[in-house]
């Protein structure tokens, strides 16, 4: 009889290893896939950066152009 309870006890930790293992694998997949999507986001981040240096420089050549036209509004 003192064998039962042991082996129950066993039993279930044994299902406890084995649901632990499968978390670890989740855990470890989503810290690959978040990895992933941050560099993913840098990456988003550097190519908007690269979009505003863009427009800044059309932004000020257009304003040299409209002052070589005279069509720039007078100076606030």
């Amino acid at each position: 009889m003192s064998d039962a309870p042991d082996n129950l006890v066993l039993v279930y930790l044994r299902r406890l290893d084995e649901k632990m293992d499968r978390v670890a694998e989740d855990v470890r997949d989503l810290k690959h896939r978040v990895t992933a999507v941050e560099r993913q986001l840098g990456e988003v981040f550097v190519g908007l950066a690269a979009l505003q240096a863009r427009m800044d420089r059309i932004d000020s050549r257009l304003e040299r152009i409209e002052r070589r036209l005279d069509l720039a509004d007078a100076p606030r």
